[in-house]
């Protein structure tokens, strides 16, 4: 079994990760994809990351 390593919980169910998108917000950077956090349901605590692909809108500002 996989558990969250601050709080113990076990992590075997959908239910028990929480996925939250993030906005790139370092204010030098406009980002034109979707970074993501999956996160114990539990605690909160941030269990790994990811990009998953572009944003609508995020500037890619290319010609089309």
């Amino acid at each position: 079994m996989v558990h969250c390593p601050d709080c113990g919980t076990t992590l075997e169910e959908t239910a028990d990760i929480e996925f939250v998108e993030m906005d790139a917000t370092t204010g030098f950077l406009k980002a034109s994809k979707r970074f993501y956090t999956a996160n114990c349901a539990a605690c909160g605590t941030v269990l790994g990351s990811g990009v998953a692909g572009a944003k609508a809108g995020g500037g890619g500002g290319g010609a089309v």
